[in-house]
Parts: structure tokens; sequence; C-alpha cells
């Protein structure tokens, strides 16, 4: 897809639903079609709308080997209700390894245990893949506020940004609208759920993502900015 057919989808895409733009997916790309998911609550409603606009999508979960168990629970929990085809993922090294090779990592360079645990892995689905579903938004981080709906990766993969223009009152109005569950840690002050290392509780009054990395000048994993 050269650049100018990139610009030509993304005027095309301005103001459209994120159902139209999840029909045109499924058809455009049909089993080359991938949806990347972090099981949180703001994960909730893409997962809802990809099992009804494109549900033989795969879904891949990056399993880091940090998740809280909360997560993997409520990961299990939605792919019964919305009948999901979920693909897990671990570093290339494996757990073990990884853990006797690295120790601490996070706590010492999170951006390389970023790189090993989440990057990597994904680079690798992405291999087989022609379109990648991802579900930022522009109100999460700097960087994600300039993206596109539609992109390309590095390796020529087609990014699709459906939920691009929502917001986090528009993410809380659907879940209840649809009465769509929420992930159990968000009862206790977790707004964005990463591993379980580096993720702390935060106020009502912070931003959504101010509990990652808080120890460090890091607010992306790699997944948005290095692939």
């Amino acid at each position: 897809m050269k650049p100018e057919e990139l610009d030509r989808l993304n005027n095309e895409f301005s103001g459209k639903s994120t159902e139209e733009i999840l029909t045109w997916a499924n058809e455009e790309f049909g089993e080359d079609l991938v949806v990347t998911s972090s099981f949180q609550t703001q994960s909730v409603p893409l997962l809802h709308l990809v099992s009804q606009y494109a549900p033989d999508a795969r879904i891949i979960f990056l399993n880091t080997g940090f998740h809280f168990p909360e997560t993997i629970q409520f990961k299990d929990g939605l792919a019964n209700l919305f009948s999901l085809n979920i693909q897990e993922l671990e570093c290339l090294a494996g757990r073990e390894s990884f853990e006797q090779n690295y120790g601490a990592l996070h706590q010492s360079d999170p951006k390389t245990c970023c790189y090993l645990n989440k990057v990597e892995p994904l680079k690798r689905a992405l291999k087989g893949a022609k379109a990648w579903i991802s579900g930022i938004r522009r109100d999460q981080t700097a960087v994600r506020a300039g993206s596109n709906v539609i992109q390309k990766t590095a390796d020529g993969v087609i990014k699709i940004c459906p939920m691009l223009d929502w917001t986090a009152e528009q993410v809380r109005q659907y879940l209840g609208e649809n009465h769509l569950p929420t992930h159990p840690l968000l009862t206790k002050g977790y707004l964005s759920i990463g591993c379980a290392p580096c993720t702390q509780p935060t106020s009502p009054d912070d931003h959504e993502r101010a509990g990652r990395w808080i120890s460090f000048q890091k607010v992306e994993c790699g997944l948005h900015t290095d692939i």
C-alpha cells in the first residue's frame, strides 16, 4: 500500500464509525487480520466489536509472565464471553530462561524488558499477517495523539486503529450501555494495567496511564513506537 493510498483511506475513514472500519478491515484482509489486546477494561469495547464485525480475526495476547493473575482470569472470561480466537505469545527464550538470564530486568532496564517480552514476540506474530488492529486512542499518550487510523509498519503490515478518536468517557459509556464487564482491579485504582511489577494504582484525578512505569521516563512499551 503506497503513501497516497494510505492518505486516501485516512481521508475516507475520517468520521467513520469503529463498526464501519472493522467491517472494511474484515472484508479487505480476512484471515490475514490480527488484533492485539492487553485485556484490560479499555480493551473490552474493541473486543466486543471485533467479535461482531471481524469474528474470525486472531487475537494476540502477549503473555509476558508478569501479568496480574486478575488479568489472566479476565482474559479467559472475555474469551468465553465473546468466543475469541486467542493466540498467546511469550518471549523467544521462554519464561524460565528469561528469568535465569535477566532476573528483574524491569527494575534496571524496562525498555529492554518490554522489547524482549512484547515487541519481539509481536514482530514474529505479524510476519504472517497483512493487517493489525490495535485499540489505541489519541487521548492516551502524546505518541498516540499523532497516529492515523490507517498506518503501515516498517515491515509493511497495515496497522488499523478503529478506536483512535474514542475518549476514556466514551469507553465508560459503551461498557455501561452494553452491560460489559470491567477488569477486577479497576475498582482498586488501576486505570491502565500492564505487567504487575510496572503498574501502580492511581487516584481518580490522575491521567489514565499515570500508574505505568512511574519510576522511569517511560509511557510506551514499544509496540506503537518500535514496530
